[in-house]
């Protein structure tokens, strides 16, 4: 059985993803292991001698009371799907929420992360923020990020974004797992740029091994990437885009506010960040 990370501060950002989570774990018969992760504020004990222990006494009871009561209501969620079969594991973790989605991976030996994002400012945070780059390249497992506009339809096409290199060929096969069990097809994306070093040989060789699956292969010649990105997601209706999380410098182009207000705004689809190996 598939192991599903679900990180939630139990907001309605956080509400539409579960939706997606259950939907996801139901596609890959996993079950759920929800994160809620709280920082407490640092203290001088020096100044509080005596209240010390009874200050962070009551703000660890404080969050555990909201975690309990917040569950239910996302059990209730699962019940009005009809999902209610699939089971839902709790985490509660005192820390900052990149190095406790680590360590609950490593713990829990998890195999995907599903986790909402608020918006522009959300994908920005996500991507380009202080701790993203810890996010990207401290996490191996496949990671889906669904926008809060993003509501949840059944997946009948996921694109893929590929630059033809081999290891791109070993997340493909990743990616068209998940498919299967979707009963949805790919289609892969190449933009071809005047700077292409991708020959039209290896280019064959990849529709060849690709041939038996359900998998469609696309060369869009372009000088711009980002935009032919965008019209390949809205006139090839992509249901989830999964792309290779390349150098960071690749995201910080691609996740620009103009960028991200159109794929949130007005194509708000989950993107599927899969990781180099």
């Amino acid at each position: 059985m598939k192991r599903i990370l679900f990180p939630t501060d139990f907001s309605d950002v956080a509400t539409n993803a579960f939706v997606h989570a259950l939907e996801f774990a139901k596609q890959v018969k996993g079950e759920l292991i929800l994160l809620h992760t709280f920082e407490i504020p640092v203290y001088d004990s020096q100044v509080f001698p005596e209240n010390f222990a009874i200050i962070y006494n009551s703000l660890e009871l404080a969050k555990f009371e909201m975690f309990k009561d917040e569950i239910p209501k996302l059990r209730q969620i699962a019940a009005a799907r009809k999902l209610d079969d699939i089971v839902i594991n709790h985490r509660l973790m005192d820390g900052d929420l990149v190095y406790n989605m680590k360590k609950a991976i490593k713990e829990d030996k998890i195999d995907f992360v599903v986790m909402g994002t608020s918006g522009i400012a959300g994908w920005n945070a996500f991507f380009l923020g202080t701790n993203t780059d810890a996010v990207i390249s401290g996490v191996e497992v496949p990671i889906l990020c669904v926008p809060v506009e993003s509501k949840f339809n059944k997946v009948k096409t996921i694109g893929f974004t590929t630059r033809y290199r081999e290891k791109d060929k070993k997340e493909l096969r990743k990616v068209l797992t998940i498919a299967k069990k979707m009963n949805a097809q790919i289609k892969c994306l190449y933009v071809k740029t005047q700077n292409s070093d991708v020959t039209d040989a290896t280019i064959k060789e990849w529709e060849n091994e690709f041939k038996e699956e359900q998998v469609q292969f696309l060369v869009l010649p372009c000088e711009e990437v980002k935009e032919t990105i965008l019209d390949f997601v809205l006139y090839k209706d992509i249901d989830i885009l999964a792309m290779i999380a390349y150098k960071r410098s690749f995201f910080e182009s691609l996740f620009s506010p103009s960028f991200t207000k159109k794929l949130t705004k007005d194509i708000a689809i989950p993107v599927l960040i899969m990781h180099e190996q």
